[in-house]
C-alpha cells in the first residue's frame, strides 16, 4: 500500500499508525508529490492527533528521547525516501528495543544517523555564514535569507536568539517561503512569500562595501585555496554572502 501524507510530521506518523494497524506500506510520498501507479494501491492518510500521539508516545516510551529526536530530525531531511528510511529505522527499532540505536552498521539506522548527521552539519555551517542586514524601519530589524538544503529553519532560531538577545530578526527561507521572527526573546515560524520586498536601511549599503572591502583586502592572494573554500563554504550557499556577491 502507498500512502500519500500532507507532508507534516504528525501526518507521517499517521503513516506509521497505518502501516501497523491497516497495511503494510510500500512507499509514503506526500501529496502533489506521487507518481501514479498502475499496479499498487494508494490511500490518502487522514492527519488524526489521537493517532500521531500514540506513535509518538510509543517512540518515547519504548525507544527513548533519542530516538524520537533522531526520527524528527530525519523527517527534516531533504532526502527524497526520507519516508520510508524512517519507516524502516521505527520497524527495526520496536523489533529490537531500546539499544538498537547501537547498530551503526545496520542500514536501516544507518541511513537515518547520516541523515540526521546531514542536517546537523548544514546547521551547524549557518550558524557561521548567515549574513544579517538592518532593514528600513522606525525600529532596528535584522534580516537574513538563506535557502538551506534540508528544512533546518527551525533548528537555528535558539542560536541567533541567543546571539541577538537584544535585537529582533527575521531569517527568511526563500526555498519553503516562511522565516522565523524573534523579539523580546521569543520567536515564532510564519509563511512569507520568496518574492517578498525587503528594503535595506539607508547606512546598509555602505556598511555591506565596508565589509566586502575588508574580506578582500585580509585575504593573501599566494595562499588562495578555491577548493579548500567550497568544501568549508559550498557554493551553493555563496548567493546570500555579502562577501561573495
Amino acid at each position: 500500500m502507498d500512502y500519500l501524507y500532507d507532508g507534516t510530521y504528525t501526518g507521517l506518523l499517521c503513516c506509521v499508525y497505518a502501516h501497523y494497524y491497516v497495511a503494510p506500506a510500500t512507499g509514503i510520498y506526500r501529496e502533489g508529490e506521487y507518481q501514479t501507479s498502475l499496479f499498487g494501491q494508494v490511500w490518502r492518510v487522514k492527519t488524526e492527533e489521537d493517532k500521531a500521539r500514540r506513535v509518538y508516545e510509543a517512540i518515547r516510551d519504548k525507544l527513548g528521547e533519542f530516538t524520537l529526536r533522531r526520527s524528527y530530525l530525519a523527517y527534516l531531511s531533504a532526502i527524497p525516501d526520507k519516508e520510508m528510511r524512517l519507516l524502516r529505522y521505527l520497524v527495526f527499532g520496536f523489533k529490537q528495543g531500546i539499544g538498537f540505536n547501537n547498530y551503526h552498521g545496520h542500514p536501516d539506522v544507518f541511513g537515518v544517523q547520516e541523515m540526521e548527521k546531514r542536517i546537523y552539519n548544514e546547521r551547524h555551517r549557518f550558524h557561521g555564514i548567515l549574513r544579517f542586514s538592518v532593514i528600513e524601519g522606525k525600529t532596528k530589524v535584522l534580516y537574513a535569507s538563506l535557502e538551506p538544503t534540508n528544512d533546518i529553519l527551525e533548528l537555528l532560531a535558539d542560536h541567533f536568539l541567543e546571539r541577538y538577545q537584544a535585537e529582533p530578526f527575521i531569517i527568511h527561507d526563500l526555498k519553503r517561503e516562511k522565516a522565523i521572527f524573534a523579539a523580546g526573546g521569543q520567536w515564532y515560524i510564519a509563511p512569507l512569500v520568496k518574492d517578498v520586498t525587503v528594503h535595506l536601511a539607508q547606512d546598509e549599503e555602505c556598511y555591506r562595501a565596508l565589509w566586502k572591502n575588508y574580506f578582500e583586502t585580509i585575504a593573501i592572494k599566494e595562499r588562495t585555496n578555491p577548493s579548500c573554500q567550497r568544501n568549508f563554504m559550498p557554493k551553493k550557499y555563496w548567493e546570500h554572502l555579502t562577501e561573495m556577491v
